[in-house]
């Protein structure tokens, strides 16, 4: 039908450069900002310190609760071990007791009073003797002994059990049938 004029050609074409124009700016300001962004060092380690620390914090839960959860089983087979090293030893102590003859069960009670006895008597000395610091430690070991009192008892009775059984071979002369 009609051509466009000129004026309405020039109008397409003005709108057509500004829109480019426009998109031309967004994209160079996008480059300068990236361009910015690459050269800014000190924000980019600060990100990068920001980023292994976060990862150094993760990490170091996740260690925290794996050793949490080795020192729970450490501990559930030390306590199982315990308790039946504790049983073995009672069982053990039973055993021996059991074979003892009744001649040396009274003179072990009897021992045992008479050195109770004495022992109370130390105990007694030591109080008004001895200096503080060493009363202390000496505390300190008896208690170690009475929480260890199974594996004393069955050291001590296995000592016993061990002399009888050399004592009576000494004087069998070692021909036994």
């Amino acid at each position: 039908m009609s051509k466009p004029t000129r004026d309405e050609g020039t109008a397409t074409g003005t709108e057509e450069l500004r829109v480019k124009l426009e998109r031309s700016r967004e994209e160079l300001g996008q480059t300068v900002e990236a361009l910015v962004a690459r050269t800014d060092v000190k924000a980019r380690a600060q990100e990068k310190a920001a980023e292994v620390k976060e990862q150094a914090v993760v990490k170091a839960a996740e260690v925290k609760e794996q050793a949490a959860v080795k020192a729970a089983e450490v501990k559930e087979q030390a306590t199982a071990k315990a308790t039946a090293l504790k049983a073995k030893a009672a069982g053990v102590a039973h055993q021996v007791q059991d074979k003892l003859p009744d001649t040396v069960r009274d003179k072990a009670a009897r021992a045992a009073g008479e050195a109770r006895s004495q022992a109370s008597q130390a105990g007694r000395l030591w109080e008004e003797k001895a200096p503080e610091p060493l009363r202390q430690k000496a505390a300190q070991g008896a208690r170690v002994a009475r929480d260890k009192r199974t594996v004393l008892l069955v050291a001590a009775a296995g000592a016993v059990t061990l002399w009888l059984a050399r004592r009576r071979g000494s004087r069998g002369g070692g021909a036994r049938s």
